[in-house]
């Protein structure tokens, strides 16, 4: 990956993919002669964005298929070039991911058609007030962590320590935006946005790339490649109709739990052998609501599990080392691909002040409201 920068400070899209393109290959040691097929991901951008980010590279005429499944399509991207493997259709893929973007909160581009969300926005309306300039997302967010914390009385400052404890990883992460510390005092005495999220607990807009190569096992062998790290288990699943039933369900709780528990089955695993994640902590209530909806703890212990400190490093399970989306950024295609990179260094050992000790195991999980919910568990082969 390519360190992240906000709008104002970042390279365009093409630039930051080559980067990360060439970085992936050269770590890889494959020449881009022998890629078969390429999935771009990104969300803001014109059609062939991807081949056009590619094309910085070289013009080798391989297939190039450009994926949008809003904050999970690098990892959308990453599942196809999977796939393309697994299935046989081809032995060495690239899966890359990129987003320019604007500063401010996301908007829709197209209002003369039918959005995507108008069913989610119905459904929040239901559940909770509308509030006019607050984004929906951090609304849908917001009122999903006050149902949490209504039904279990969590404490603001459990939410808030999220957002200490990101940045403090964040700070030993050379790619990431924010890497200044914060307190809970300040956390909690920013900008109040909705339900229990302050502005220091929302993600900011930001610009990226990262990227991966994928192989089977005998093309790794056959040309002398590294074969210490391997995708052991993933899994995409989209809505069912409980999605709709409340707050919590309505910003992926559901989707997120199949997806890990389809990941923990095919894999013979289960949440406790993990001592490594990378989750979607858009929102610091989203943080929270992963932690249980993937089995790191129980059903209603988050605050518990945070309060132990099991979320972070001398605990059960190191959340995030990369910063998270909180503090490294959110550019939507990238994020993906880049908490790849964060658990492909951590498995290989190569995560510098962020190493977590004896990982054999590590697990990514990347959602995007609409929705999709992909699930990736990587293990160290010995």
């Amino acid at each position: 990956m390519v360190p992240f920068a906000t709008p104002s400070k970042s390279d365009p899209y093409d630039v930051l993919a080559e980067g990360a393109l060439k970085a992936a290959l050269a770590d890889a040691g494959v020449d881009y002669g022998k890629i078969q097929q390429a999935y771009a991901g990104y969300v803001y951008g014109d059609s062939t964005s991807g081949q056009n980010a590619l094309y910085r590279v070289g013009l080798s005429g391989v297939p190039v298929v450009n994926v949008n499944n809003n904050c999970s399509t690098g990892s959308s991207a990453l599942w196809l070039a999977r796939q393309a493997v697994a299935s046989g259709a081809a032995d060495c893929v690239l899966a890359f991911g990129f987003e320019q973007m604007q500063r401010g909160a996301l908007v829709s581009q197209w209002d003369d058609r039918p959005g995507p969300f108008t069913r989610f926005y119905e459904v929040s309306g239901q559940h909770q007030e509308v509030i006019e300039g607050v984004p929906m997302a951090a609304q849908m967010f917001g009122g999903a962590g006050r149902q949490y914390a209504e039904k279990y009385g969590t404490k603001p400052e459990t939410f808030a320590r999220i957002a200490v404890k990101s940045r403090a990883h964040a700070a030993n992460n050379p790619y990431a935006v924010f890497r200044d510390p914060t307190t809970v005092e300040e956390v909690l005495g920013s900008p109040h946005i909705y339900g229990p999220l302050t502005r220091l607990q929302c993600c900011p807009p930001t610009c990226g790339a990262a990227a991966a190569v994928i192989t089977s096992e005998d093309f790794a062998r056959k040309h002398g490649l590294r074969v210490d790290v391997a995708i052991k288990a993933q899994a995409m699943t989209t809505d069912t109709p409980d999605s709709f039933d409340d707050m919590i369900g309505l910003v992926g709780y559901g989707m997120s739990k199949s997806a890990a528990t389809q990941v923990c089955e095919d894999a013979g695993v289960s949440p406790e052998d993990i001592r490594v994640v990378e989750l979607h902590d858009c929102f610091t209530a989203n943080e929270l609501l992963t932690y249980e909806a993937v089995g790191l703890t129980p059903e209603g212990t988050a605050e518990k599990f945070i309060a132990d400190g099991d979320n972070t490093y001398g605990g059960r399970v190191v959340t995030n080392p990369s910063g998270g989306l909180l503090s490294k950024g959110h550019p939507l295609g990238a994020t993906g691909l880049a908490q790849c990179a964060e658990l492909v260094w951590q498995l290989r050992g190569q995560a510098e002040k962020r190493q977590v000790e004896d990982v054999n195991l590590a697990l990514q999980h990347n959602i995007g409201l609409g929705g999709a919910a992909v699930v990736t568990l990587y293990e160290k082969v010995s």
